[in-house]
């Protein structure tokens, strides 16, 4: 693969692409994975594997298993519903056991949607169809809004009138630190009341925080990680609810940041169909549709395969191989040093090794360069893999793994592969790197807007 250093790289599309055409070539069989999440909401994918019985069931189990974890983290769900083949579905039954290799995703799934997960199979005319209803979440600038960003290192909150920013102000906060809960509550209780002290009355509140959050509600959250499970399920979970309700039951929406900075980006290039993602201690992804609305998608694109190969690099939380956060992340860059000939010092943390790489990228080191450039391969490629689940007409990347020259080589690449391996998608795709300003004021514009 032309300018890439990790050689084993086997991307997910060319690998489904390749799968399609060998069995059109002898026949094969449909099959249908359905996934059901809250709100009634069905997610879908139909493809043509190989008959069953055929000297094929590994290569139909390996194929399926892969866009289901796909379709599972793209779009989130309880219940995996197989139709068309008993064989893949059990297999697929097995693997989201307690014991089997997609635990950690049942266990995952279970905990976001407060269900026990479950794996069905029926027959392929029994799959349910595709239903999807996204909301008119944000855009709505009108009236007296308080907009919260609750970051991992500081809490950026603005007072926003008809769309302008009368105040704003970032608190540096340790939520990561702090195993009271206590602690999270006052800080968001004390940001939002310092915001609504400089409106006349407050008419909503819109609150952009990292995690996966279902219907206002915190299901999963890095901030809270030292929470203990009783005291999340007890305080956590409905936290910015009980802050809108101790002022005074002022409306609130709440959601993922990567939502929020997809809604940022819709709202600058007054355009719809965007995905976010962001580069930085994970990959972090947010969606909104040609409406401009949010999806309620989990958009959990760290856990999304995008490479087949099953000796690449295994994510240290899942347990498993090729996903995005190996690819897309400060891990990817630390990654791809040792294959770019640069030895970092073992006893740097990760964001301190990122630095180092980034400092030679600074100095013109041709070996940093490379890294970039294979981060923007494999871009390509997963964009291409990412467009079997979404309808992307642009792509906005950001956080630290995409500041200085490294995110325009990374963009660069990207954009030569899909004008060299999917002109079609090229075509219609476009790459943005927004400024810094835009990012940190566009996102608390929207959060405000929700």
């Amino acid at each position: 693969m032309k300018g890439i250093l990790d050689k084993g790289f086997n991307p997910m599309i060319t690998v489904f692409r390749g799968f399609e055409e060998n069995v059109n070539k002898v026949g094969g069989q449909k099959i249908a994975i359905a996934i059901e999440r809250n709100k009634g909401q069905i997610s879908r994918i139909d493809m043509e594997i190989f008959k069953d019985d055929t000297g094929h069931d590994e290569e139909n189990f390996k194929i399926a298993e892969r866009m289901t974890k796909a379709l599972l983290w793209v779009h989130g769900g309880y219940k995996i519903i197989v139709g068309g083949s008993d064989i893949v579905g059990n297999r697929l039954k097995v693997a989201y056991t307690e014991k089997g290799i997609r635990a950690f995703d049942a266990d995952f799934m279970s905990t976001v949607y407060e269900k026990q997960f479950t794996v069905e199979i029926v027959p392929y005319d029994k799959v349910p169809a595709a239903y999807e209803k996204s909301e008119a979440v944000g855009r709505m600038l009108n009236g007296n809004c308080i907009g919260f960003d609750a970051g991992g290192s500081d809490r950026k909150v603005s007072a926003v009138i008809d769309g302008k920013p009368v105040f704003s102000e970032e608190v540096v906060w340790h939520p990561k630190k702090n195993s009271d809960p206590s602690y999270h509550y006052a800080g968001i209780l004390d940001a939002m009341k310092t915001a609504a002290s400089h409106l006349p009355k407050v008419d909503k509140i819109g609150v952009s925080t990292a995690g996966v959050v279902i219907d206002n509600r915190m299901m999963v959250g890095s901030l809270f990680i030292k929470v203990s499970k009783e005291d999340f399920d007890k305080h956590v979970k409905n936290i910015y609810l009980d802050v809108a309700k101790e002022l005074g039951g002022v409306p609130i929406n709440v959601a993922n940041d990567g939502d929020v900075t997809a809604l940022a980006g819709s709202m600058e290039l007054n355009d719809g169909d965007v995905l976010g993602i962001a580069m930085g201690t994970s990959e972090a992804g947010g969606y909104v549709d040609k409406g401009g609305n949010i999806t309620g998608r989990l958009n959990e694109l760290a856990f999304v395969p995008v490479d087949f190969n099953e000796s690449a690099m295994v994510d240290e939380w899942s347990g498993d191989y090729g996903c995005g956060v190996k690819y897309f992340s400060q891990d990817a860059v630390i990654k791809l040093a040792p294959m770019a000939g640069i030895d970092l010092d073992e006893s740097l943390t990760p964001a301190e090794k990122l630095k180092v790489v980034q400092g030679l990228m600074k100095e013109g080191s041709e070996a940093a360069r490379k890294i970039y450039e294979t981060i923007g391969v494999y871009f390509a490629y997963a964009i291409a893999f990412y467009s079997m689940f979404y309808e992307i007409k642009h792509v906005l990347i950001l956080g630290r793994v995409t500041s200085g020259d490294g995110g325009v080589v990374i963009l660069e690449n990207a954009n030569r592969v899909l004008r060299e391996e999917f002109p079609d998608l090229f075509s219609k795709i476009k790459l943005h790197i927004p400024d810094e300003n835009s990012r940190r004021v566009g996102q608390s514009i929207a959060a405000a807007s929700l």
